[in-house]
This record gives structure tokens, sequence and C-alpha cells, in this order.
């Protein structure tokens, strides 16, 4: 199967790729400079490059149209304009979609568990919490609607923490709030819960969802259902030789700065759906041990 990947040289779409290509299939990986190119390359030679980034709507459309199927893993981090960038990934979606419309070709679209109603165990038929301010579940109800214009769309949310070497997200960012504020913090109890996986784990379920998922199916690439954060926060501390402490609701934002609505929620996440359906186990270090074999701040 020819694949037109989006992200492919990021920290999970690189894992896809080589994960797809070692297992037969033919990738095409979207890169919006000489060194996103270069990288893509140097994770397998065997990668072909289409030049062009999330606002070249037309080289999108021409990368979906002349593949057999689509995973976009892309998305622009940049927290201070969030909105913008959850409109780019709209944009970008929806062009891929409509020049997909009545091929019947998979298009896996990528989201994460924060949408999803907080306070319990969510599995893969829970739908959008309706009161989430997160654009990027009205994209993803976007995507799901393609089901009945011919298009196969597949979702897949990814948790709170994608975790492994070179992670450049959550995990390091509360590592240099430890350090700046010479404690490792949690809010209140500390007995909210983060869904994780490991990065390497990602690639098989994309690839499972790639080749055996269903039209209209929701799954959830989560390695383990809830972490407490509390034992995040002591395991940072111990690396960091830290104390651990609680941090006051009223503190939380301006201790965590916009990682606040991510530390204060509660959010446990289920793939126990995905699991028995695809075949799909992970095979990795857990968060906690990953942190302390392979997390540091030199």
């Amino acid at each position: 199967m020819k694949v037109f990947i989006t992200g492919a040289s990021g920290f999970i779409g690189s894992a896809v790729l080589s994960e797809l290509i070692s297992s037969g299939h033919e990738v095409v990986g979207l890169a919006r400079s000489d060194e996103a190119a270069a990288k893509i390359k140097s994770i397998d030679p065997a990668a072909k490059i289409l030049r062009g980034d999330l606002k070249d709507l037309e080289i999108l459309k021409k990368g979906a149209t002349e593949s057999d199927g689509v995973i976009h893993l892309g998305f622009v981090h940049d927290f201070k304009n969030f909105e913008q960038c959850c409109e780019i990934d709209r944009q970008a979606t929806v062009a891929m979609l409509e020049s997909l419309k009545g091929s019947n070709k998979p298009f896996l679209y990528t989201n994460g568990t924060l949408s999803l109603r907080p306070n319990k165990v969510a599995n893969e038929q829970d739908g959008i919490d309706e009161d989430s301010k997160i654009l990027r579940a009205v994209t993803e109800q976007v995507a799901l609607s393609y089901k009945d214009k011919g298009v196969s769309a597949r979702i897949v949310r990814l948790p709170f923490s994608v975790h492994g070497k070179g992670d450049k997200a959550f995990v390091p960012i509360l590592m240099n709030i430890a350090k700046a504020a010479g404690k490792s913090g949690y809010v209140g109890q500390g007995t909210n819960a983060w869904a994780a996986v490991h990065r390497l784990d990602t690639a098989p379920l994309f690839r499972l969802v790639l080749e055996k998922g269903k039209t209209g199916q929701v799954y959830h690439c989560v390695g383990e259902q809830g972490i407490p954060f509390k034992d995040i926060a002591r395991v940072i501390g111990e690396i960091l030789n830290v104390p651990v402490a609680s941090i006051p609701v009223d503190d939380a934002e301006s201790h965590f700065g916009f990682l606040t609505c991510f530390v204060t929620r509660d959010g446990p996440v289920s793939s126990e759906g995905t699991r028995k359906e695809l075949g799909w186990q992970p095979q990795q270090i857990g968060l906690l041990e990953d942190i302390r074999a392979n997390y540091s701040l030199n």
C-alpha cells in the first residue's frame, strides 16, 4: 500500500514511517524543510518525500489522491497560538478528505484524549465531551462524517503522554518547571490520572488501524490506562533531587502555566476495545520506568 503521512519526521511519525516500510508499505512523507526531508530519509532511505507544509492545501490534496491511504499525524505545536494551530489542522484535514471523497481509501485522523469527558475511564465508544473547548474535537467529528462520503475515515486517539527517547513534550516541560521552582509539583491530592503510551508502541497500532481498521471506528492508542499524577511528580522529583509538593488549586496556573488543564485533569483511558479488535499489545516500558531510565535535563 502506498501511504501518505503528514508529520512523518516527527516524534510519532518517524516511528510509524519505519514500521510501515519494514512491513512492506511504500511511504510518502510530507516535509516542510530540507531538514525534515533529510530526517525522513535518515529514518529509511526507501521513503519518498513530498515537499510542503500543512498550509499547502494543494500539496496535501496531491499527496492524498496519489496514495492508497493517509495517516494525518502532522500538527503545528504552538501552544501560544493553539486556536490558530487547530484551524490549520482543520483546513488541512478537510482538504485531504475532500480529495478522497468516493475513493473508500483509509484516512487516519489523530486526536488526543483531552476532549473526552474527565473523571471516568473513557473507552472507544465514548464521544467527545460536550463541554470540551478543544477545537481538534470538532475536526475529529468532521473526519468521521466523511464515512458517509466514501472515505474510510478512522480515528486514533493518543493519551496525554506519548513518551520515549527524544520526547520534547509534557514530561520534559514538567521537569523544567520543577527545576525552576525547586520542587516537583502536583495539584491537590495528585490522584488525577494520566494515560500514557510509548512512542514505539504507537507505530504498530497505526499500522494495524491502516491495514485492518473499520470505517467510522475510533481506536485508543493507550498503553497505560491511568497513572496518578502524584507518581509522575514523585519520579521527576527523584531525578532532579528536589522535593515533591502539593500545589493548591488556586496556585496551579501560576506554577504550571499552559499545562494547568492537563495536570489538573483526571483522564484515564481504556484501550481494551482496540486491543481486542486489532490484537495490539504494547511491548515497551511504562512511563515511570521510562522517565527514570531515559529522561534528564543534562
